[in-house]
């Protein structure tokens, strides 16, 4: 099959986690003989904030990360959609495309295009802003793939979609597995501010805790204001800036540990939908440490992760950790075990097309991975 996904990129992970799900998705669809043709805005802000930062090279090194990927960029005013779905059987699209532009295919499939028209919800914005989804025309979609089973129940409850599945985001294991470096790190933490989603999560899960301990210290991410940044400073906590989600690998294993501090919206009205950090983390084998969020769909077994409720256990969580090798290794490796068992960007493609056998009628053998057991709620 032919498999077009429209995204806002799959080359610029600046503030675009959802780069890394894709790019991973389409690697497993090419290993499977599929064709793949990835369509993102020249103009894209992830794209144009890495390159005023100095990115050119990284986002060159990122086009090539998928090989046999094909990726074309385009204008949003010549942008010419009968040539950009052109022998497509399934056309993908990300809702961080433009609403125009969701619009305009959902249109051209109601006009009798052959493909199958999917829209990929990873945004809390169903939950927080439910008035803003009247922006997404969707009438023309045959489904919907939605991050995890608490945004599907959304829809379904507010009759957005003809179809929807549950359909969590996984490690492109490719890319993330363990590594071999000396550790001059205590603690790592990769993630952007979060226009203050989770100011108060990170002061009490990451900042404080980090600071008492006087741990070495760093954190990768972007749009940090100037008064965060003055405070990491003040606390000797180093901030390194974007780090390119290729380099992440090697990060980890420069680090003793990492933590897990969702925003806001995920962990109170989104529950289950952990981060795609969450993934990569255990995937590149670093002992994890959860601030409060509930595993309500069971994705990870005990072990697989080291939850706390408050700084004062997250500190003690820390010490453990860093003073125990044995029980450090034993989350390590449940937690590898947990991703190569059940959340691989391969088992979601295997996922994938399953969904797309059930809205066409017919319901493939499956294939080891097997799908998530979650995944055919519809």
């Amino acid at each position: 099959m032919k498999f077009v996904m429209f995204s806002h990129s799959v080359v610029s992970c600046w503030n675009h986690g959802n780069a890394h799900f894709l790019r991973g998705i389409a690697r497993e669809l090419l290993t499977l003989g599929h064709e793949v043709l990835v369509s993102e805005p020249e103009d894209g802000w992830s794209r144009l904030n890495a390159l005023a930062e100095g990115g050119e090279a990284d986002l060159a090194v990122a086009a090539t990360l998928v090989p046999g990927l094909k990726i074309e960029t385009y204008c949003n005013d010549t942008l010419d959609l009968e040539q950009a779905t052109d022998r497509a059987d399934v056309v993908m699209v990300h809702e961080w495309n433009t609403p125009a532009l969701v619009a305009a295919l959902g249109k051209q499939r109601q006009a009798g295009a052959g493909y199958t028209l999917l829209f990929h919800d990873t945004h809390h914005r169903a939950v927080t802003a439910p008035e803003s989804m009247s922006r997404y025309d969707l009438d023309g979609y045959d489904g919907v793939l939605a991050f995890g089973e608490v945004l599907r129940e959304i829809y379904e409850r507010r009759g957005w979609g003809r179809h929807v599945f549950t359909w969590h985001e996984a490690a492109d294991i490719a890319l993330f597995h363990p590594l071999s470096a000396a550790k001059d790190l205590d603690l790592i933490w990769i993630g952007n501010w979060g226009d203050d989603e989770r100011t108060r999560e990170l002061d009490e899960f990451l900042i404080k805790p980090a600071c008492r301990l006087a741990l070495r210290t760093r954190i990768h991410g972007v749009r940090y204001p100037d008064d965060a940044l003055a405070a990491l400073s003040a606390y000797k906590i180093e901030h390194a800036g974007w780090l390119p989600n290729h380099r992440v690998p090697q990060a980890f294993a420069q680090a003793n540990l990492t933590v897990h501090v969702p925003r806001g919206p995920y962990a109170q009205a989104l529950p289950g939908i952990p981060t795609i950090r969450v993934f990569e983390a255990l995937a590149c084998g670093i002992p994890l440490i959860s601030a409060p969020w509930s595993d309500c769909e069971g994705l990870f077994p005990d072990g697989a992760y080291l939850p706390v409720p408050n700084t004062e256990e997250m500190q003690e969580a820390m010490l453990l950790l860093l003073n125990d090798d044995d029980i450090a290794a034993s989350f390590a490796r449940t937690g590898i075990d947990a991703i190569r068992q059940r959340h691989t960007c391969a088992h979601r493609v295997q996922e994938l097309l399953t969904i797309i056998a059930i809205m066409k009628g017919r319901r493939p053998v499956e294939r080891d991975p097997a799908p998530h057991h979650g995944v055919l709620a519809s």
